[in-house]
């Protein structure tokens, strides 16, 4: 479980985060909304310990990440998975060796057990065969589930999703909703899942719980059907914005 409490941070003299509490769930798909500007990915950085709060305190299954030094919170980086905006495959490597690259570079795992772990992977992900595939012949949806595949290739207890629908067509956003939701109910993964998205299809699609931030806050948290049905005026007022825009796509 990991538990935020009172997360304050600025850059600047710009405040981003102003006091967040939030409580992720185990096992359970955790999804962030907000308009842009409003700390989301800010916060997932907080998460990893890839930034410092100026006060507050992240515990990840009992640990204070916020006291921790570098090669402490490397330890606890260990139990996550990532899977950026831009998929951020390496352009220089096969499919199977980018899903494989953690492993390679932290375990002494055998080449011949990576191979077995990076095909099941692909097919968790539905691209079965195409470990000897370039980044450059894939397409965009395709390149997300190599992302996907890699950031399970450790057996995550935890998986970040940084917009992971942005920049896709609406089919394949679908598929990677789907997948998301395969990966976070699939017998014996265990994963759970914080997903960062302007997509509000994704949260009433796969979210068990979700929190909207505004202003640097959670101003909400709740189930998907709490969020439909709230008459919270920041929440209607960000949720008929964001119909507005796919209206006009």
């Amino acid at each position: 479980m990991i538990e935020i409490k009172n997360l304050v941070k600025s850059f600047g003299d710009k405040p981003v985060l102003r006091g967040v509490d939030l409580s992720i769930e185990d096992g359970k798909t955790n999804v962030i909304i907000g308009a842009s500007g409003c700390g989301k990915s800010v916060l997932l950085k907080h998460i990893v310990g890839l930034l410092k709060p100026d006060k507050g305190h992240i515990v990840i299954d009992g640990e204070d990440i916020t006291t921790m030094n570098e090669k402490q919170i490397y330890t606890i980086r260990k139990k996550f998975g990532f899977l950026f905006q831009s998929a951020a495959l390496f352009d220089s490597m096969s499919v199977g060796d980018n899903i494989g690259i953690a492993l390679r570079e932290n375990t002494l795992m055998p080449k011949a057990e990576i191979d077995k772990i990076v095909t099941e992977k692909l097919g968790l992900v539905n691209l079965p065969g195409t470990e000897d595939l370039m980044p450059s012949e894939l397409s965009g949806g395709m390149k997300k589930r190599v992302g996907l595949a890699r950031a399970l290739a450790t057996n995550p207890q935890y998986i970040l999703y940084d917009e992971p629908t942005t920049g896709l067509d609406p089919i394949t956003s679908e598929t990677i909703d789907e997948l998301m939701d395969s990966v976070a109910t699939k017998k014996g993964l265990g994963v759970t899942s914080i997903i960062v998205t302007h997509d509000i299809f994704t949260v009433y699609e796969i979210a068990d719980r979700v929190s909207m931030m505004y202003e640097g806050i959670v101003h909400f948290n709740g189930t998907p059907d709490e969020l439909r049905a709230t008459s919270d005026p920041i929440v209607r007022q960000f949720l008929e914005r964001t119909d507005e825009k796919k209206a006009k796509h």
